[in-house]
């Protein structure tokens, strides 16, 4: 049996950018997304702290250490500027796999940037 678990999470995220325009997605800094292990492409939930929208799309990489974090296609309609998200990956573990499972988990301050490393 696998059972779904959460793989990496980006908390407290500033949206910098709502792009309506784009085909879709939502763009994360690629340092940021180096530190939790996203890759281009893969689904994510997205959890707006300010107005309780959640949603999933895919993410693909921004401009490294530049902080940025875009609402791309209709997902621009979900947030503005200056709103916190959570940006969540999840993974499917066997029953062996999840004894020694960790996920990625990093805080980031209003600059995007790293501000603490969660060890579960």
């Amino acid at each position: 049996m696998l059972r779904c678990l959460l793989r990496s999470k980006i908390h407290l995220a500033t949206v910098t950018e709502a792009n309506l325009e784009y085909e879709g997605s939502l763009t994360v800094d690629e340092d940021l997304m180096d530190i939790v292990g996203l890759t281009t492409f893969e689904m994510v939930l997205v959890s707006n702290v300010n107005n309780g929208e959640r949603f999933e799309t895919y993410v693909i990489p921004g401009k490294r250490g530049a902080g940025e974090i875009c609402l791309n296609g209709a997902a621009a309609r979900l947030g503005v500027v200056g709103d916190r998200i959570i940006i969540f990956a999840f993974c499917q573990l066997n029953e062996e796999e999840i004894a020694d499972f960790k996920p990625k988990i990093i805080v980031l301050s209003n600059g995007n940037k790293t501000i603490k490393h969660i060890d579960t």
